[in-house]
């Protein structure tokens, strides 16, 4: 271990140094020592350098309530009197219990049955491995945290390619964990890509993982699965901004890979990129289809009493063009041409007729408080369709029929 250690010390010119006490809630698996490499459901592949955070967090109930009852208090851990600072102590204890319990484990099939079976988990024992392995390189994540940052101010890429050789390429599993704290700093993954290729003299991936960067792919790719996290689209409160931001750094990641290194035809890296780019644009597809729904009946007066404004459906039409451009902007790595293609055609058409509809209601009756708000909200969304410059032309024209009397 402190052979890597010096080695990233080395590679980042300002390394994270762990805290005395973190400021990572207790409640978290293992009071946040291991937070830099957990991904959240749904995990699809298991990867070598992520650990489901539903896997550790059923790790740490075991510890704490199995293992070592006497050694960690569960109270403390309940009410978050009992935080990485008392934890770090006891770790060589923790682990070694960890150990001993697999170990008979291994030996043993029934206790191998009932291991799965406590844990409710096929592929327990696999998941256990890597949380041990997550825990007894707890002092390299924050090091490896703080090497991703640094790339993101290196401009020399002779510089780079120095710091990404200092990695621990001579233990893929560590290299992994490493890289995947790495990369959820680091804004642009194609420059390690790159870098990475002029490394392995080659754009193939078989090139790339002969000169042992095979845990890079690997890292890049838990980071693309753990995007789909973030597009929880469904229901009315959906977080459409967190879908966008996630959809974005989904595209960044992907493009890394798919940009610029040759993937063989039926490799495990190329399922891997199949499978996540299908449920990460099966995620978005319903929603597509939904926003000229929305923009009709929000931008629609009600057919019976007084005229209002439908503020859930404005926020829904609104959120809706906002996808469509983050789509936009990310279609080369999603499977979603047909589906974006009819409803970014289709929302500019029914923009465009509303816009005109309520510029002449608003002409008029320029005092219509209801048609200024469609209209208002039309030419925001306009300015999301097309560009900043019509929705300027639009607000002239709006301001142009408030004044006729």
């Amino acid at each position: 271990m402190n052979q890597p250690a010096q080695s990233i010390d080395a590679a980042a010119t300002q390394p994270a140094r762990v805290p005395v006490r973190t400021a990572a809630p207790a409640r978290r698996p293992f009071c946040g020592l291991i937070d830099p490499v957990l991904v959240n459901e749904p995990v699809p592949h298991a990867l070598a350098g992520s650990v489901s955070v539903d896997a550790a967090s059923a790790a740490w109930v075991w510890v704490v309530r199995d293992l070592c009852p006497g050694l960690i208090s569960s109270d403390g851990v309940a009410n978050g009197n009992f935080g990485a600072a008392d934890l770090e102590p006891l770790m060589p204890d923790v682990l070694g219990r960890m150990k001993a319990t697999l170990d008979k484990v291994d030996a043993d099939n029934e206790a191998m049955r009932r291991l799965r079976a406590q844990f409710n988990r096929e592929n327990a024992r696999e998941e256990l491995g890597k949380v041990m392995a997550a825990l007894r390189a707890r002092a390299l994540l924050p090091k490896a945290q703080g090497f991703g940052k640094a790339v993101n101010t290196m401009t020399d890429d002779a510089a780079l390619g120095v710091a990404l050789q200092s990695m621990p390429l001579q233990d893929p599993n560590l290299a992994a964990m490493l890289f995947h704290a790495a990369i959820g700093q680091v804004a642009n993954p194609t420059r390690l890509i790159t870098t990475v290729i002029k490394l392995s003299g080659n754009a193939s991936e078989v090139a790339v993982v002969r000169n042992g960067f095979g845990p890079l792919i690997e890292a890049i790719l838990g980071h693309a699965q753990n995007q789909l996290h973030h597009l929880q689209l469904a229901g009315p409160f959906a977080d459409i901004d967190l879908a966008c931001r996630g959809l974005d750094r989904f595209h960044r990641l992907v493009r890394s890979l798919t940009g610029y290194i040759e993937f063989a035809r039926g490799s495990r890296t190329a399922q891997v990129l199949s499978t996540i780019t299908k449920l990460v644009s099966d995620r978005v597809e319903p929603r597509l289809k939904e926003v000229v729904t929305d923009l009709n009946q929000a931008m629609r007066r009600p057919r019976d009493g007084a005229d209002r404004i439908d503020n859930d459906r404005l926020l829904g039409a609104i959120s809706g063009v906002y996808l469509l451009s983050a789509v936009r902007d990310c279609r080369d790595s999603l499977a979603l041409n047909a589906a974006f293609d009819q409803a970014w055609s289709q929302a500019g058409q029914a923009l465009e007729l509303h816009i005109q509809r309520n510029l002449d209601l608003l002409r008029q009756n320029p005092a219509d408080v209801m048609t200024g708000a469609r209209l208002d909200a039309a030419i925001k969304m306009a300015e999301i369709r097309f560009n900043a410059d019509y929705a300027e032309t639009l607000k002239r024209a709006r301001a142009t029929a408030e004044r006729r009397t």
